[in-house]
């Protein structure tokens, strides 16, 4: 049983290194670069803004991408607070009902 899984581990290892040497030659020649832009031709206002911003600067992108997430996360969060504590539901209290 030790060997079986010993010859499977190799056997696996050969092929994770060996995969992408495959993979380069079945292309047969030297492959053109990828480029990867965002569509803005049917595009207005912010939401071209930002594909324009994705085309221009991927790192400012990134950026931008990183600090948003977040406030939105913690706007939402807000937001939700106040709409459970206006329909009654108290997340402040630790005393669960019925127990």
């Amino acid at each position: 049983m030790k060997m079986k899984l010993r010859k499977l581990w190799w056997s696996l290892m050969t092929l994770l290194v060996l995969s992408p040497s495959i993979t380069f030659a079945a292309g047969g020649g030297e492959a053109a670069p990828i480029v990867i832009v965002a569509d803005t031709r049917k595009l207005s206002g912010i939401m071209a803004w930002w594909a324009n911003l994705y085309n221009e600067s991927h790192f400012q992108f990134m950026i931008l991408t990183i600090i948003i997430i977040p406030i939105t996360g913690v706007v939402f969060g807000i937001l939700a607070d106040i709409v459970m504590s206006h329909i009654g539901i108290d997340l402040k209290s630790k005393n669960l009902p019925g127990h």
